[in-house]
């Protein structure tokens, strides 16, 4: 079963425990209304884009027949320019464009493929999903990894890789919940007995690209919390509980301000009626 086919039943992802735990009304609307935004973000179009070329570069490492960079390139742009041709109402960023965008893209690409696009590791697989039940949690967790490795030691790496303004803090690395949950999948599946490391592979929108990478590891007390924070949520989601969070960083880009002003005048009518 793909990850399309997953997504159909009732489940749980890295994605959703955030969106449910950042705003319950945003997950309501996308997750349960399945009310389409009224606008999509540019560094959701973008970050696809990035991933796709990526995904190619891998695919070349498993087969042992790397891309050349001209390829890799022209991977983005194609992706790119069709993806925001297939968007009705896509949203830029302030100060970006189509082009800029293309330019920005290949500008990171660039320096991802200078940096070294091959550490020595084996490709697993890319683009992988899975699916995996915890005690407790009525449904499935499912997802998909980026890329799964293995050293000459045996060693699993789950890498995922990221578009950001700006560098991880070591905070951010250590508290990923998408990490954890990564390194849990692994442990329920195949690789249950190895080593498990987790990378991310940073690619940096600053003027000058960079490229970061981020190792880390997480700990049974991790895995154990997250579980929790599974279970909590599926609770509340089960019992229709979506209270919005007014105020959160992620209020200013949501593609659901109008339906989000609906809800709150609807409820005042409930309440005064």
């Amino acid at each position: 079963m793909n990850i399309r086919e997953m997504s159909q039943t009732p489940h749980l992802s890295a994605s959703s425990i955030g969106k449910y735990i950042d705003c319950g009304l945003l997950y309501r609307f996308s997750k349960i209304v399945r009310l389409k935004p009224e606008f999509t973000p540019d560094v959701l179009l973008f970050g696809s884009a990035i991933h796709w070329a990526i995904a190619h570069i891998n695919q070349g490492r498993k087969v042992g027949s790397l891309l050349d960079l001209p390829d890799v390139l022209q991977c983005f742009e194609e992706y790119w320019t069709s993806v925001v041709k297939k968007t009705p109402v896509l949203k830029y960023s302030k100060g970006k464009d189509f082009e800029s965008l293309m330019k920005e893209g290949k500008g990171l690409l660039k320096a991802y493929f200078k940096n070294g696009v091959d550490d020595g590791f084996k490709v697993v697989s890319i683009e992988d999903s899975f699916s995996f039940t915890i005690p407790g949690l009525s449904v499935p967790i499912i997802g998909i990894t980026d890329c799964i490795e293995e050293d000459d030691s045996g060693t699993i790496i789950v890498t995922d890789y990221k578009t950001k303004a700006k560098a991880f803090s070591e905070k951010e690395i250590d508290k990923d919940m998408q990490l954890t949950l990564y390194q849990m999948a692994m442990k329920a599946g195949e690789y249950k007995d190895r080593e498990i490391m987790l990378r991310f592979i940073c690619l940096i929108k600053t003027k000058t690209p960079k490229i970061a990478q981020y190792w880390t590891m997480r700990t049974e007390l991790d895995e154990k919390r997250l579980t929790k924070k599974a279970i909590e949520v599926w609770d509340g989601i089960s019992k229709g509980v979506f209270i919005p969070n007014d105020g959160h960083w992620k209020c200013t880009n949501c593609g659901y301000k109008e339906a989000c002003k609906e809800w709150t005048q609807t409820a005042l009518e409930v309440a005064s009626g």
